[in-house]
């Protein structure tokens, strides 16, 4: 089978597979199709995480994608933080790291409640809210278009460049394909920079721009980096919450009566709908690995919602349980690369239940839901619902 084929995943008999595939501790390989070389493909929680921990025997430096591998490689590798390593890598984590701080993401809390509360004066007691399209990307879109310096004349218009670099393979998307995408989100930030090179600001443009390591390419290719990190999947997140809460009995109570620890909602949100679907590794060394000999130069990919399912780990891993403690998730990965949004994810999801619970009574689902034709994110490509008022 090949994994990378986007068809496989526009229904929810992917969670069933990748619950099985998972729970088997299978190793599979795909040949040449999605990726020109073929690619291996793991899935459990254990063999994910080992794949992505910190001494594994792999480099990003190719790509974290399928489609890439050492003949095929990403012209941003080595110079984008997702697709670095070693010294690199912690020097441009060092960078962004202070604007993604617990106190900067405290800060942002009062902006996402605000932007929330704005959204859901326009949809409350509507008969139909498309929560894909109309609210789950707004939030993420504002926090990270704030931290970028990005003016808000220029939300909307970078929301849907980033729709396009990671749904692409849709065909809600036709027109423009997700190398187009990336390339008018990168002539957008070339003349942000050098407006920021003008007049310098707080915003993370203007840090990465100040560091003398770092040359305009660089900087270019990580405000790419960070709007679609940020964007992309905290916005799957955000609607997978309201899927939950819409058809996971009581839960909109359970969040009411949480008060201010939502902290296991929250993880179970991320656990439940793992907006991050693969992350692609290359060995670096003649390896076995569950019983396979792989060649220096080989691609792995690591399924992410596979190992969140995995019933090794998880018990009753489809269902959505508000009191799910432990949770080990890998929804953010694992290792060096471990999202450095995470903090922020996590205040905007909590923020954004804190809300719902508290304006509205009854969240329910007015139409089918349905999934995008991708690899790179699991994510929806409608959410149809009703919100009523409290």
């Amino acid at each position: 089978m090949d994994y990378g084929d986007p068809g496989l995943y526009t229904s929810t008999e992917r969670h069933s597979r990748w619950q099985e595939l998972a729970g088997a501790d299978r190793m599979d390989w795909s040949g040449p199709g999605s990726s020109p070389s073929g690619f291996w493909s793991v899935f459990s929680h254990r063999a994910c995480a080992a794949v992505l921990a910190p001494s594994a025997p792999f480099t990003s430096e190719y790509g974290m994608m399928i489609g890439f591998d050492r003949d095929h490689r990403d012209g941003s590798g080595g110079r984008m933080m997702v697709v670095t390593d070693s010294a690199p890598h912690r020097g441009l984590r060092k960078l962004v790291g202070p604007l993604m701080s617990r106190a900067q993401a405290r800060s942002v809390a009062d902006r996402v409640e605000d932007e929330a509360d704005k959204l859901l004066d326009r949809v409350l007691d509507m008969p139909s809210c498309d929560v894909a399209a109309e609210f789950g990307p707004r939030v993420p879109a504002a926090v990270v278009c704030d931290l970028l310096g990005i003016p808000p004349a220029d939300q909307d218009m970078l929301i849907g460049l980033t729709n396009h670099a990671f749904g692409g393979e849709d065909d809600l998307f036709d027109g423009m394909t997700p190398r187009q995408a990336h390339t008018e989100i990168l002539v957008y930030f070339d003349e942000l920079i050098t407006e920021r090179r003008r007049l310098r600001g707080d915003d993370l443009v203007s840090v990465l721009l100040g560091d003398g390591g770092l040359d305009a390419d660089d900087v270019l290719l990580n405000c790419d980096n960070v709007l679609i990190g940020g964007n992309e999947t905290t916005r799957h997140a955000i609607t997978g919450a309201v899927h939950a809460l819409a058809t996971t009995p009581g839960l909109l109570e359970v969040v009411r009566d949480c008060g201010d620890d939502l902290g296991p909602v929250v993880e179970e949100v991320l656990r439940w709908t793992s907006p991050a679907m693969h992350v692609l590794r290359v060995t670096t060394d003649r390896i076995v690995l569950k019983g396979h000999e792989l060649d220096l130069g080989t691609p792995v990919v690591a399924w992410l919602p596979a190992a969140n399912r995995d019933p090794a780990v998880f018990d009753e891993p489809e269902a959505f349980r508000a009191d799910r403690r432990p949770n080990r998730h890998l929804a953010f990965g694992h290792g060096p690369h471990h999202c450095l949004g995470a903090t922020l994810a996590r205040v905007e999801l909590t923020m954004v239940l804190r809300v719902l619970a508290r304006r509205v009574s009854r969240i329910e689902l007015v139409g089918d839901v349905r999934w995008l034709r991708a690899i790179t994110v699991q994510g929806y490509r409608a959410l149809p619902v009703r919100f009523t008022a409290s």
